[in-house]
């Protein structure tokens, strides 16, 4: 069985970093050639776009036009989410989403993301923001984050709120992503470790198991450090894993800066390849995550 070029459902990009404000790591977002570089470590062909809006994640904002200039000009290798803010318009819950959703879908975007908020995940303006995305049918992607000094909609251990969503929007797909989120594939999880890399064998009873068994709604991609180390602590558990939720996972990278060549982030792509070829999981599974998925829901055959 052949290796297969991914797609990458996950990745921040600047149309050009002429004048930009380096971020707080001194650096600046892969410009689209710096990404394309990039993409031939790791096999990627194509790539969905996220946007930086929130002023908890954003050193300098990445607004939707640009992002749909970048896709507009080349839509062999880039498609992409629309960004928005739940506080945006009028910091309401009562803001009427739809129309700005439908004018972002008919631009060609696929999703909302990165949520990246620091307000609780079933805030009023929040769940406002949702209940649009559900009405006009735009996944949401959601970096889980923890109160204050932090970026992320918020949650605690367990993940409560999230479930709360899950139940409330049941046609709302929501694509999971971060530390804390992916921390609760294992039993043994804990304040100490929700935010770090966590190491070792992935013990039985993780909560996010748990929430995607019960709630077909709920996606992940397997981007970022994050992302990676969920699947490199444990391969045994990562195959069953792979296996088991394959319908609903995405690769991704989470690609910001040039200066993420040497990222443990780019090592997935020749994880999942290395597990297809050694039989630890299936073709079928393989083809789903690394394009079948994300070709599914940019609504696509092939690119």
């Amino acid at each position: 069985m052949k290796k297969l070029a991914k797609i990458d459902m996950h990745v921040h990009v600047i149309d050009n970093n002429e004048g930009a404000l380096l971020r707080s790591t001194g650096d600046t977002f892969c410009t689209p050639a710096q990404l394309l570089s990039l993409y031939e470590i790791c096999n990627v062909d194509h790539a969905v776009i996220l946007t930086a809006i929130s002023p908890e994640c954003a050193d300098e904002r990445n607004t939707n036009r640009e992002i749909y200039q970048i896709v507009k000009r080349d839509p062999k290798h880039f498609s992409w989410f629309c960004g928005i803010d739940p506080r945006f318009y009028t910091n309401s819950p009562d803001t009427d989403f739809t129309p700005i959703l439908e004018h972002y879908k008919a631009l060609g975007a696929k999703g909302v993301a990165e949520l990246t908020c620091n307000l609780a995940l079933d805030d009023p303006c929040v769940m406002n923001l949702l209940s649009h995305c559900e009405k006009c049918g735009m996944p949401v992607t959601i970096h889980i984050g923890a109160k204050g000094h932090d970026y992320g909609v918020i949650d605690e251990l367990g993940l409560p709120r999230l479930e709360k969503v899950l139940k409330t929007f049941p046609r709302l797909q929501i694509i999971g992503h971060s530390q804390k989120f992916w921390s609760e594939i294992s039993g043994d999880n804990n304040e100490a470790i929700r935010d770090t890399y966590p190491v070792g064998k992935v013990q039985p009873g993780g909560r996010l198991i748990e929430l995607m068994r019960k709630y077909k709604n709920l996606t992940a991609d397997i981007s970022a450090g994050s992302g990676y180390n969920a699947m490199a602590r444990d391969p045994a558990f990562a195959y069953g894993f792979l296996e088991e939720f394959s319908d609903r996972l995405y690769y991704g990278t989470d690609i910001c800066s040039p200066m993420n060549r040497t990222n443990p982030m780019l090592l997935l792509s020749p994880f999942l390849d290395d597990a297809m070829e050694q039989g630890r999981i299936s073709y079928a599974a393989y083809e789903r995550i690394c394009r079948g998925n994300a070709l599914r829901l940019l609504g696509k055959t092939e690119i």
